[in-house]
């Protein structure tokens, strides 16, 4: 029971949460201690948000749950947990999402309900319309950008919001892309609960390889603004950012390709030593530039 009370929680997702630290971290503050107490909450808060999210998630999706080929191992899906058992779970998460929530200030607050809104509409819509599905969580990957800037008390830029939305939109596909390759595995015609046909996957994938590119063109346009003279004292170092997110991004979509992403793209990055390489990396580059 404790065991499968953790695996809807989905701790291992909570990674997604540290992108409430941008903000703080492009405008080179995290020395300022109060910004990152409040940034540290504040994701400790959508830890909650997210968790209380996938329960929901799962909850609905029993059904097609059930003829996944790796889901169908999920708490509610195999009877570990009753359905009862998730739906009292969702408001306590929530109760203790409000409270952290409150503590860090009410802009942050009205993020973490339009976050909450999106997903519980993401899982009972949205998810069952081809395109908006992706879109849907493209949005949700920069709700966590905004909210991170509404915590910390950072204006979140158009730069960073115009490159999180392609390299999310580009993951999203990806993630789609992997969903039919194991419909084609298991002899479905499409995604289980989705709305994507096995034959779309090229098309999935001529979109999403693009928009990973797209990524780093606004990064490289973003490189020669003003902006980037005035927060980094070596910008030209920064160009080298460029490649190593060219190759991560390729470097996924060929994963995919080989059949060696098998969920959430996210998290097959954290389990695949080339991601923290480049991550490194680009960090490296960050920090001799600064």
């Amino acid at each position: 029971m404790p065991r499968a009370l953790l695996g809807v929680l989905r701790p291992h997702q909570w990674l997604k949460n540290l992108l409430l630290f941008v903000p703080i971290i492009m405008a080179h503050r995290w020395s300022d201690g109060a910004a990152l107490r409040m940034t540290f909450i504040a994701a400790l808060a959508f830890c909650c948000i997210a968790s209380a999210g996938y329960v929901i998630n799962d909850l609905v999706d029993v059904r097609f749950d059930r003829q996944h080929p790796t889901k169908r191992n999920r708490a509610f899906a195999s009877g570990a947990l009753s359905p009862a058992m998730g739906w009292a779970i969702v408001p306590v998460l929530l109760a203790a999402a409000g409270v952290l929530a409150w503590s860090v200030g009410t802009t942050f607050v009205l993020w973490c309900v339009l976050y909450i809104a999106m997903t519980t509409l993401y899982s009972l819509v949205l998810k069952r319309k081809v395109m908006i599905d992706v879109l849907t969580l493209a949005g949700l990957y920069m709700i966590r950008i905004l909210a991170g800037g509404a915590a910390s008390r950072v204006e979140v830029s158009t730069w960073l919001l115009g490159f999180a939305m392609f390299l999310f939109l580009s993951l999203a596909l990806l993630k789609r892309y992997v969903d039919l390759d194991l419909a084609a595995a298991a002899g479905a015609n499409g995604a289980f609960g989705r709305a994507y046909l096995v034959e779309e996957r090229d098309l999935l994938r001529s979109i999403g390889l693009p928009s990973g590119l797209l990524a780093v063109l606004v990064l490289a346009l973003y490189l020669t603004s003003d902006q980037v003279t005035r927060l980094y004292r070596t910008p030209r170092l920064l160009w080298l950012a460029c490649p190593l997110l060219l190759f991560w991004i390729a470097h996924m979509w060929f994963l995919a390709a080989r059949g060696k992403v098998h969920d959430d793209p996210i998290v097959a990055a954290a389990q695949d030593p080339s991601s923290y390489v480049v991550g490194v990396l680009i960090a490296l580059v960050g920090f001799l530039a600064v």
